[in-house]
């Protein structure tokens, strides 16, 4: 019985309140925007372009999980189009209303399906024509191209201005996209060995096809993988490996001091405190275009992703397998103690993941 309770809980992960109000209000702007400049929330039948309830189901995917391949630009548009077509032909072809239903939502799914177009909300389009014969007598299959391919062209433009605006991805990656630097290389993450093929393939033999994309499922396995790593070196922290001697500069530090320290010490970055409190760090990068009077405050960067002494090597690993930064401030109370640079995390790999019988050469296999 507990089993069978257990099993109508949710099977989603909780989300943050942050991610939650980020979707709800991607899809409140995204549907204002479309309401007020473009369509009507009434029914336009001289123009065809109002909203319909289905945009509704539409803006969950595209705002809420916009990674989804149900939620790419295909598959909204030409799901809801092509089950716009068929629920009109259902509707001028079927009598019975209830059959008339039935008949539009089956045909849409198989119709999208083999489009590779599957789009959930299209059901409730094929519907919504099937249940409005008065309207389709009106519009006829002018319905399938205004309001629905044109509404969801719109919302599918406001999700990708708005996911770029709140750091999404939108529409998702392709497995044959250039990486982070611009190279043909996949990202280090994903670097798994497996090609989009073989990715393809897992998907369509546990029937997961529909829900992730091979990208998400490679970045999956290079995080686990990462992961799995991290944990084969032990109890590895941030404390164990950081660089202690740092050089520092001050907020008013011109960058020609700067450039200096860089030369002089052959760093790829130096941290910029005050008082003894971390403000930023600057990279060699910053650098390229400044004047030489310009202070260093003017030319850190304040949101790097910094960590405690007890961070594991298994969070510090995918900050620089994805080359996010190219090093990690470390942080007591505000007060930088140490900095992981890609140096010492290459040395700390070495030092705790190194195959017995290369580490042989140098010394003992140790015992486990």
């Amino acid at each position: 019985m507990r089993r069978a309770l257990r099993s109508f809980g949710p099977s989603i992960a909780s989300a943050s309140w942050a991610e939650a109000l980020r979707a709800g209000v991607g899809a409140l702007v995204g549907l204002a925007i479309a309401g007020i400049f473009a369509l009507s929330p009434a029914v336009d039948a001289q123009l065809g372009l109002y909203l319909i309830a289905p945009f509704g189901a539409s803006s969950v995917l595209l705002f809420a999980v916009p990674n989804s391949p149900l939620a790419q630009p295909w598959a909204a548009v030409v799901g809801n189009t092509v089950a716009a077509v068929i629920g009109v032909a259902a509707c001028l072809l079927v009598a019975d209303p209830a059959l008339r239903i039935a008949v539009a939502v089956g045909a849409a799914i198989t119709a999208t399906i083999l489009c590779r177009a599957l789009h959930p909300p299209a059901g409730a389009v094929a519907m919504t024509a099937a249940m409005s014969p008065d309207a389709i007598a009106d519009l006829g299959f002018r319905f399938a191209v205004t309001p629905v391919a044109a509404g969801t062209l719109l919302l599918v433009a406001l999700a990708a201005v708005y996911a770029r605006l709140t750091g999404r991805h939108y529409p998702m990656r392709q497995h044959d996209e250039p990486n982070i630097n611009r190279t043909s290389d996949p990202s280090p993450s994903t670097r798994i060995g497996l090609s989009e093929t073989q990715l393809v393939d897992l998907l369509e033999r546990y029937r997961q096809n529909f829900n992730l994309g091979a990208e998400d499922l490679a970045r999956l396995v290079g995080a686990a993988e990462l992961q799995a790593a991290a944990q084969r070196t032990g109890p590895v922290t941030a404390e164990t490996i950081m660089s202690r001697d740092l050089v520092t500069v001050g907020p008013d530090t011109p960058a020609e001091e700067v450039a200096a320290l860089f030369r002089r010490h052959r760093f790829t970055s130096i941290p910029v405190v005050e008082e003894g409190c971390y403000l930023g760090v600057i990279y060699q990068i910053h650098l390229i275009g400044a004047d030489s009077a310009d202070p260093a405050d003017r030319l850190m960067q304040a949101d790097v992703p910094h960590a405690s002494p007890a961070t594991t090597l298994g969070a510090l690993l995918p900050l620089m397998a994805e080359g996010d930064v190219d090093a990690v401030p470390i942080l007591e109370d505000e007060r930088i103690t140490g900095i992981v640079t890609r140096t010492d995390l290459i040395s700390a790999l070495a030092r705790h993941n190194m195959p017995c019988d290369i580490e042989g050469a140098l010394g003992p296999c140790p015992q486990t």
